[in-house]
């Protein structure tokens, strides 16, 4: 896509930057078996993390030399100078190598040699699968990537009967994802991973891995994405490769190395990764008319790759050594200004591309946390505040995180604007997702946005946002008003639901309502910050009139009139969710137009107007 961004240091330690290889995630298979009238068959792949212990691959050494060609001592990152281990890799030499060049008995020697079996072409379609290897013109990567999951089936169906399975179910889940102009489910996986063993771009179904929707702990095969800051056009170079089958030019800086990259993935232990160049079909191919197709699914639901998992964040550009020099914060290049990092941040992060000498390792020189020069300083207070954004949708229900959310995007760029509204979604949670446009509208894409929130985000928009929209409805903001002013961030509490009739394209709430009411003290301005004290004036059924003390935190007007106060009900904070109300007019029938919003000033206040009695209504948010 057009400068998406994928992305990474732990945060209980800023400068131990680098996670320790973790354990493989997935086993391979071993030995071979015998089923019953069947002859020999391939032995059942398991994911248990003992199974792949049990089994010994050869020692791989992987050198960026050999690979590229570059003397290992140039290399900056010294993670991207080598790997050796003992996990089924292989060169880039033999996934270069053509299928028709090995031939079958070839590519089987090649993959019992990699994987450690020792199966035979005696085996029952077998020969068929390594011959449609040949057939489709793969190279022996892509052949181990493709096979590497279903090696080891140990079922009477055959391999291409459980490939072709994988594939229709793939393609049914995403077809069915989408309807109309919504992702209906968010939670969609990858429609591709970068094999890091094969070294090749798999299909996710092809993979057999997963997303962190699966524990850990169960040994399966887990994808940890990449995120990082897309450089300048002039600072990047169009690469064809194999390692996608050279279905697009991929773009990466010019001083980096997708076998380097590769490299280092490999002493992090990452067997899957998700790289958007590499993964996410990008502009150029001879295949352009697919583009847009699947960017409607894959780029709003990149989220999803991060969410909640481990995340390798390059904040120097892709594959390049991370380094720091004045301007580098405030460039809009900068990760932690790019619109689509703020979904990027993942549960855990390790910053990659880190070296010895780089900003990761230096020390603060007091208890305070200061640095040796300003830039440091900023930088390691940036680095902090990653764990607040984490959490922005991890919070109580009751929690106004989308106002943290749309004020981190505030301060944030993205080379095609439409991309800041899209880089919100999953940082809002939503029911289901707009599907990507790119030349669609800021305020059309707002609105597809809020049409698609939870309720309760909804909600918030409603009674926490302090002036009526600006642009079509007056119940919520527009999407100008959350970009360029002041949000109520970090307030109040809201349980508040703000529902959407589709058909009738009507926004409707349904909770506490006092009809008449009037208000008076608010109708002049203020500076930011400084609360102001009005009075809210209520007849009870006897006509008699009582008077209560109002607040607004915010700077918006509210003339002296007569209103219609709509509010939250809910046992459980009681008192706190009675003290904020949304002020506005009644219109015909059940409609009702927002003005502004204020609180109640404290829980004697509430109890009184409790006293007072509340009803319930349906109303029509214009």
């Amino acid at each position: 896509m057009t400068d998406p961004s994928p992305g990474v240091i732990s945060d209980s330690d800023q400068n131990a930057n680098i996670i320790p290889p973790s354990e493989s995630q997935g086993a391979m298979p071993h030995g071979s078996s015998t089923a019953e009238g069947d002859g020999p068959v391939l032995e059942v792949t398991t994911h248990s993390s003992q199974a792949q212990e049990d089994l010994t691959f050869p020692l791989v050494t992987i050198s960026a030399f050999i690979e590229t060609g570059q003397q290992e001592s140039s290399i900056k990152v010294p993670l991207q100078r080598s790997y050796t281990g003992r996990k089924p890799v292989i060169s880039s030499s033999l996934a270069d190598t053509p299928c028709a060049t090995l031939g079958i008995q070839g590519i089987l020697d090649e993959l019992n040699a990699t994987l450690g079996t020792s199966y035979t072409l005696d085996i029952p379609t077998l020969s068929s699968v390594l011959e449609d290897c040949v057939k489709s013109d793969y190279d022996f990567g892509t052949a181990y990537s493709r096979l590497r999951a279903v090696w080891g089936i140990k079922r009477r169906n055959t391999i291409q009967d459980e490939i072709r399975t994988r594939e229709a179910r793939d393609q049914e889940k995403r077809r069915k994802a989408l309807v109309g102009n919504r992702i209906v489910n968010p939670k969609l996986e990858p429609r591709r991973v970068w094999d890091l063993y094969a070294n090749r771009v798999v299909p996710w179904w092809s993979s057999d891995a997963f997303l962190w929707t699966v524990p850990r702990s169960s040994g399966t095969r887990i994808v940890l994405p990449v995120s990082h800051a897309w450089m300048d056009a002039e600072d990047r170079v169009d690469v064809w490769t194999p390692i996608n089958g050279k279905e697009w030019p991929v773009p990466i800086p010019k001083d980096a190395s997708l076998d380097r990259i590769r490299i280092e993935m490999l002493n992090l232990g990452v067997e899957y990764t998700w790289l958007d160049v590499l993964c996410l079909r990008q502009e150029g191919g001879p295949r352009e008319d697919l583009r847009a197709k699947e960017w409607k699914i894959d780029v709003p639901t990149i989220g999803f790759v991060y969410a909640n998992t481990k995340v390798m964040i390059y904040l120097g550009g892709l594959g390049r050594p991370f380094t720091l020099k004045d301007g580098d914060l405030d460039s809009d290049r900068c990760w932690f200004r790019r619109a689509w990092t703020l979904q990027e941040i993942g549960k855990e992060r390790i910053i990659v591309g880190d070296t010895p000498d780089g900003p990761l390792h230096a020390k603060p020189i007091d208890k305070d946390g200061n640095y040796d020069t300003e830039i440091l300083t900023r930088f390691h207070k940036q680095l902090r505040s990653i764990s607040a954004v984490n959490h922005l949708s991890l919070q109580l229900p009751v929690s106004p995180t989308i106002f943290e959310a749309l004020s981190q995007m505030q301060n944030r760029v993205s080379t095609n604007p439409v991309d800041k509204v899209a880089g919100l979604a999953f940082p809002l949670d939503p029911i289901t997702i707009p599907a990507y446009r790119e030349s669609e509208s800021l305020e059309d894409a707002w609105t597809e946005l809020v049409n698609a929130m939870s309720v309760r985000n909804r909600g918030r928009l409603f009674i926490l946002y302090p002036e009526p929209g600006d642009t079509g409805m007056k119940w919520r903001p527009s999407w100008e008003q959350v970009m360029k002013k002041p949000l109520p961030v970090g307030q109040y509490y809201s349980t508040m639901e703000v529902h959407w009739d589709r058909e009738m394209n009507d926004n409707w709430f349904e909770g506490s309502c006092i009809e008449k009411v009037f208000v008076r003290g608010l109708a002049a301005g203020s500076a930011e910050k400084v609360k102001r004290r009005g009075k809210l004036i209520i007849k009870d059924a006897n006509g008699a009139e009582h008077t209560l003390d109002i607040i607004a935190r915010h700077k918006f007007p509210i003339p002296e009139d007569m209103y219609t106060l709509l509010g939250m009900d809910g046992f459980v904070l009681r008192l706190i969710l009675k003290r904020c109300w949304v002020v506005g007019r009644r219109l015909s029938d059940e409609k009702f137009e927002k003005v502004s919003v204020f609180e109640i000033a404290n829980d004697k206040e509430v109890r009184r107007l409790e006293r007072l009695g509340i009803k319930r209504c349906r109303n029509i948010l214009i």
